[in-house]
């Protein structure tokens, strides 16, 4: 049985989404003839080539034939106007971005040689009154490449607005037709698009999967949903194979799936895809081949839905899932791992590491040791079941992968990696003498000091990205992170001397957090950044789930639970977000709006001795955040600092 794992569109464009490569690697442990294809990749590659340029420009031209030109959406007009420079040019960029040509540098960056539209305004931000170079402060003299990737993005940025106006107004690079899926009651809006003609986006996919089940000619067909994002194409390749191929057997798995598909009743999902499982993905696909091989009856199929008579059915055989330590190398053979797109969207060193760069993805351990955080989805199977593997193990799959792919940068995708795991893999990988670059997520605790910072840097670390959320401590207990601001500043200060970036993951609009504590909150992080403890950050709006602390006891964290929509038919589809009541009637997306314009900014150097209040178009209280509150806590005593927080925490 021949069995092929696919990445639908839309992932990533500069390295694979990783669950192919553990479920390939896994099952080609175990035997099986696995193979894996992109198609998130062979998407964006398509479209963005000089046949497909053109056929953009002839779906611009259908849509605006007969309307005035001052009727045409700017990026479109843009498009037309420079068209030939455009059909001219995109096959050398986008073999630029692949790394295939690093001498068109000097030609791009110059800012003659490609076609400019409207993202390329974001560059005014950065010109001074004299009309000096606006990239001039990011990049010098002398960095060409980073430049030209950085002009070369917002090319393609330019190309992503035409096809969302002129083909496809749900069309991204990342958040593709998201809305259709994401925590969608009901199966309406999916179903509806999925019935609609095929626009160029549509066909194209089908094409490109057509072409991939005649390569492989698979019995067994798992396509992997990370994202709300990629659940439209999803179904839309799903549609495809059915169609065409009514033999093959279809599964649907992913981080989408084990979310938000666990109360799924709509049998209509099934037109589409014969089984669909839920968290590690592992014993449910053993269990599945065994069933497909007539080894096993369908009721000993593990966290399985499928339908039966007209109904969705969920079994689950109990079954201890597979260790972690056993679960095999991931592989990439099969993905064009030279046909990636190293992007550069934002000036910023640490933050350019999620589009930048071929990163082999790796987890350190399944699961979380902490578990305790209140808005986090602590009930779900690859939060609650923490299960760590090895250092030996750990390096040893490090060794085979930069064996087969030739790439030494690892990206450590947990959800927060355990210190006493980084500490014993910084020290294997430094006993074996290998040279490799890694980073990953944390969370900002006592255990990362200063001898264990310069470890992880001694062995490759050069970036961590952690949680701070809400910069206050009354709502940091709420959430039981287990961390104050003052140790977090100690922490992250610890890493940034140890020559490692660090990201801050913020959040905005948590229950109970009222306008002081958000214009706090940005004093702390403005500290933060004035002080080197963080070099990037990314606010987020609080969403509470269903699997969350929050939305399990929301009386505890003072909200009320507003009904989830009703659904005419009573059969539930997607089921994650949930809206609730929280009594201080805080406009959180006004404040948003002066957080990520504070943050942007941070982010480039600019605004960090400014007082915060002018962020706010609204009028908003001073901050009660001494002025040397950073400052001071990086003097104190790391001793006392994390005991004085523990006995906080403790009494919280």
């Amino acid at each position: 049985m021949k069995i092929l794992s696919l990445i639908p569109p839309m992932t990533q464009l500069n390295t694979p989404y990783p669950s192919t490569a553990y479920l390939t690697g896994f099952l080609r442990s175990r035997g099986f003839d696995a193979v894996q294809e992109d198609l998130a990749l062979a998407l964006v590659l398509k479209l963005l080539s000089k046949e497909g340029i053109a056929n953009i420009h002839g779906a611009c031209r259908a849509l605006l034939a007969g309307k005035p030109q001052r009727d045409w959406p700017s990026c479109l007009y843009s498009f037309l106007d420079q068209y030939a420079r455009y059909a001219s040019t995109i096959d050398a960029v986008i073999r630029f971005l692949q790394g295939g040509d690093s001498t068109l540098a000097h030609r791009i960056g110059a800012r003659g040689f490609l076609p400019e539209g409207p993202r390329f305004d974001s560059l005014d931000n950065f010109a001074d009154d004299q009309g000096a170079d606006p990239l001039a402060w990011a990049f010098g003299a002398l960095g060409a490449q980073d430049r030209a990737r950085h002009i070369a993005t917002l090319y393609l940025n330019d190309l992503a607005d035409v096809i969302k106006h002129a083909i496809d107004s749900r069309f991204e690079f990342v958040r593709y037709a998201e809305k259709l899926a994401a925590s969608q009651a009901t199966f309406d809006p999916l179903a509806n698009a999925l019935v609609a003609p095929h626009n160029l986006v549509d066909s194209t996919l089908e094409q490109l999967t057509l072409a991939a089940i005649k390569r492989h000619q698979p019995a067994l067909v798992l396509v992997s949903v990370p994202f709300p994002g990629a659940v439209y194409a999803a179904f839309r390749m799903a549609q495809t194979i059915k169609k065409n191929h009514p033999h093959i057997v279809l599964n649907l798995g992913g981080g989408f799936v084990n979310t938000e598909l666990r109360e799924l009743s709509d049998a209509r999902v099934f037109h589409y895809f014969d089984y669909i499982t839920l968290d590690a993905g592992e014993r449910p696909l053993l269990a599945l081949i065994e069933h497909l091989q007539g080894k096993r009856s369908a009721q000993r199929l593990v966290r399985t839905f499928q339908k039966v008579a007209g109904v969705v059915q969920y079994t689950n055989f109990i079954e201890p899932d597979i260790a972690f330590e056993d679960v095999g190398t991931p592989t990439w053979d099969g993905l064009p791992l030279g046909k990636y797109l190293s992007l550069l969207d934002l000036l910023n060193p640490m933050h350019r590491l999620w589009s930048d760069g071929r990163w082999n993805k790796l987890t350190v351990a399944h699961g979380c040791y902490w578990k305790k955080c209140s808005f986090c989805d602590v009930s779900l199977d690859y939060i609650s079941r923490y299960d760590a593997a090895s250092a030996q193990t750990l390096v040893n799959r490090v060794e085979a992968i930069v064996a087969e792919t030739g790439q030494t940068g690892f990206h450590l995708v947990d959800e927060a990696a355990p210190p006493k795991s980084l500490k014993a893999l910084s020290h294997e990988l430094l006993q074996r003498n290998l040279s490799i670059s890694w980073w990953g997520n944390v969370r900002f605790e006592k255990s990362f000091t200063p001898e264990l910072c310069n470890l992880m840097a001694d062995s490759g670390c050069i970036a961590i990205s952690g949680g701070l959320e809400v910069a206050s401590d009354r709502l940091l207990k709420l959430m039981k992170k287990g961390v104050s601001v003052a140790q977090v500043a100690r922490v992250t200060k610890a890493f940034s001397e140890a020559g490692i970036l660090v990201h801050a993951y913020l959040m905005y609009g948590f229950p109970t957090q009222t306008v002081q504590d958000t214009v706090d909150s940005l004093e702390y992080v403005r500290q933060l950044f004035l002080a080197g403890c963080i070099q990037s950050g990314y606010f987020h709006r609080f969403t509470c789930t269903v699997h969350s602390p929050v939305g399990l006891q929301p009386a505890d964290y003072g909200i009320t639970l507003q009904p989830l929509p009703a659904v005419a038919s009573g059969h539930v589809f997607a089921k994650n977000d949930v809206q609730f009541d929280d009594p201080t009637g805080v406009d959180h997306d006004a404040l948003g709006v002066a957080l990520n314009k504070a943050l942007y900014n941070y982010m480039h150097g600019i605004g960090l001795e400014t007082n915060v209040r002018s962020w706010f178009e609204q009028r908003v209280p001073k901050t009660t955040v001494a002025k040397d509150f950073v400052e001071q806590a990086l003097t104190q005593s790391i001793d006392r600092v994390v005991a004085v927080g523990e006995i906080a925490i403790t009494q919280a």
